[in-house]
């Protein structure tokens, strides 16, 4: 595997300047548009499975974190407060608090459970500089969050539909777990709630494990403070394991901002909350991803998707022609004329750009393109409708391989 810090900032992915400060890396528009398809692709999903979208303010009061437990069990982790018109807000170090409140809004009836929100949220840490490192410990990320509300009933099935969602994504996106933890809790006060409450959720996630037929490991002392949770576990390329997705069955919270719904005999009764991320923050899935692929990522997550190359000054007006009517199907596509050097070094320069669209005079006389795969195989020439339509088709199938005319879809 690649060090993403080394391959990002070679590939003009992301970078990080001091006067933004450490831990704040920003994002350059190669690396924006890698994280804009994920982004957008994790939202489809969610929607497909029932989500319902949310924003919520990156600042809240002391007092909600105070109610949360965070305050008095992770405040090391978190900014100081901000004086604010007489009031003191922080900087939100998660965003469940806040999603608890958009549930307590108003009231709620069993016929809306489960009730599944879900944001792509800002989120502050005050992570120790030796902690620090690229794109997998920062400061400020985004993370791909959500919070299902359910009865206690429906809370297995819930965690179970999240666990699938997890495995669905990685495949799309070529992610192998290293493991599967189930994170307990361990000696010492930083756990809240009765044991045997613990014990109860414990024992929905292990079976939910046992039931999708996977290996898993016990992790005492690796849970939150608020209950145990299953981590999804991913290694660097120096073998280093990291969190990248979890689930968390919590009936901590619901008691501490009562929340209620209505059952069907008219009494109020009290909802599970599940926390799930199916890839956790954007800065850490992308960071994995360009480890796992060396840059040469799947063709509808890559920066650039399709490079359109004329051998000549004469073949320009049509790879311009090309490009344009790739951009209206949705692909980043760019040309590389001859200015930037012989067609051998602008092919070699495109090396991790799925498809290479080479135009001659002849394949400019016919309307045809001769598309190379990034993996070194040649298509013959192709009208330049047909060889873009299947591009684009294949690149809005999320699919890890290259598409080949000659296969089947």
């Amino acid at each position: 595997m690649h060090d993403h810090r080394k391959l990002g900032r070679e590939l003009g992915l992301f970078d990080t300047d001091p006067l933004i400060g450490a831990g704040l890396p920003y994002w350059l528009p190669a690396g924006a548009a890698v994280r804009h398809a994920l982004e957008e692709y994790l939202r489809e999903l969610e929607r497909q499975a029932g989500y319902q979208h949310v924003y919520s303010p990156v600042l809240g009061k002391r007092e909600l974190y105070e109610i949360s437990g965070h305050w008095s069990y992770y405040r090391d982790g978190m900014y100081p407060p901000i004086e604010l018109g007489g009031e003191e807000v922080v900087l939100r170090p998660v965003l469940c608090p806040h999603h608890a409140l958009l549930y307590r809004s108003r009231g709620r009836s069993y016929r809306e459970l489960p009730l599944r929100l879900a944001e792509l949220g800002g989120q502050y840490r005050t992570e120790l500089s030796g902690m620090l490192g690229g794109l997998t410990r920062v400061r400020a990320m985004q993370l791909n969050d959500a919070h299902i509300f359910c009865s206690q009933d429906q809370a297995v099935d819930e965690a179970r539909a999240a666990l699938a969602m997890i495995r669905q994504a990685y495949a799309t996106l070529g992610i192998e777990p290293a493991r599967y933890r189930l994170s307990l809790r361990g000696p010492g006060g930083k756990y809240v709630g009765d044991p045997g409450i613990w014990d109860q959720a414990a024992a929905m996630l292990a079976g939910i494990l046992d039931d999708s037929g996977l290996d898993w490991e016990a992790g005492e002392g690796e849970a939150a403070f608020y209950g145990p949770k299953i981590d999804v576990q991913v290694a660097d390329a120096s073998e280093r394991e990291a969190t990248l997705s979890t689930i968390q069955v919590d009936f901590y919270q619901p008691v501490r901002f009562d929340l209620h719904y209505t059952g069907p005999d008219g009494a109020g009764h009290r909802p599970v909350m599940v926390h799930r991320s199916i890839v956790g923050s954007m800065e850490r899935a992308i960071a994995h991803l360009i480890e796992r692929h060396g840059g040469a990522f799947p063709d509808w997550l890559a920066p650039e998707q399709l490079v359109v190359l004329p051998v000549a000054d004469a073949q320009g007006a049509a790879a311009a022609g090309i490009a344009r009517q790739a951009a209206g199907l949705g692909l980043r596509a760019h040309v590389a004329g001859p200015e930037s050097g012989t067609l051998n070094r602008r092919i070699r320069s495109s090396r991790l750009v799925p498809y290479q669209a080479v135009i001659g005079g002849r394949e400019a006389a016919a309307g045809q393109v001769a598309v190379r795969l990034r993996d070194g195989r040649r298509l013959p020439p192709l009208p330049a409708d047909a060889a873009l339509a299947g591009i684009a088709t294949h690149v809005a199938a999320h699919r890890t391989d290259l598409w080949d005319a000659a296969a089947p879809p």
